[in-house]
């Protein structure tokens, strides 16, 4: 995580803390949200985090001929970041790249294309996720592009919260479990780096920090 992408994180509030925890999507309590909604409704935000989303996947040397983004969360970002992506390739023109999108519901009839894609991926796909904590909607959204038979090669999440699983393994390590090898996994931030430094910057109660760092399985000296 580069400490430019920490600062945009940071000073516009997209990670952040709660006395009482609240119940996440994954069904968790959690003290502290990553909130990615708000850069995806700003269209100033949007743009600045789909060029870190360009930035990193330039970076990572990342063979991307699709980004596609899990439905419907991180679609927005996906979408944009492709553009980007494919107006930067010395060989855009016209028929050369595809802006895919998924839908969150298929429809009930019509040809396997049409009915979970608004734009089918096409060669290289790597699926953007903007928070992931358990991966319920990222594995659900691999066995659909999987089984459409799209040439997966990786994931790229915003922010991975580093919970563990039911089952006591991580995201990463039930993803390389699940589909070995051949899907890569690129985080660009990690919860607990972003927390330290939230608390650095916000100074919150000790009692917060100490609930914190329990529900992340960390000593207090890991988050201070």
């Amino acid at each position: 995580m580069t400490l430019s992408f920490a600062d945009f994180i940071l000073n516009n509030e997209i990670i952040g803390f709660f006395d009482k925890p609240l119940t996440l999507k994954s069904g968790r309590l959690s003290h502290f949200y990553v909130n990615w909604r708000k850069s995806t409704n700003d269209a100033w935000m949007l743009d600045q985090l789909t060029d870190y989303l360009v930035n990193f996947m330039r970076d990572q040397n990342l063979a991307c001929e699709t980004l596609y983004g899990v439905p419907e969360g991180a679609t927005k970002t996906a979408v944009i970041a492709a553009m980007k992506l494919a107006k930067q390739s010395p060989n855009f023109s016209q028929g050369s790249h595809v802006i895919a999108m998924g839908r969150a519901k298929p429809k009930l009839h019509g040809v396997p294309a049409d009915r979970f894609f608004i734009g089918q991926p096409q060669g290289a796909t790597f699926v953007l996720e903007d928070t992931v904590t358990t991966g319920l909607s990222l594995f659900e959204c691999l066995d659909q592009l999987l089984e459409a038979g799209i040439n997966v090669r990786g994931v790229i999440c915003l922010t991975d919260r580093c919970e563990r699983r039911n089952d006591g393994s991580t995201v990463p390590e039930y993803l390389h479990e699940k589909y070995g090898s051949h899907i890569s996994y690129h985080p660009m931030s990690r919860a607990p780096e972003l927390l330290r430094l939230a608390i650095q910057q916000r100074q919150p109660p000790q009692a917060l920090v100490e609930a914190l760092a329990k529900e992340l399985g960390l000593s207090v000296d890991q988050l201070v």
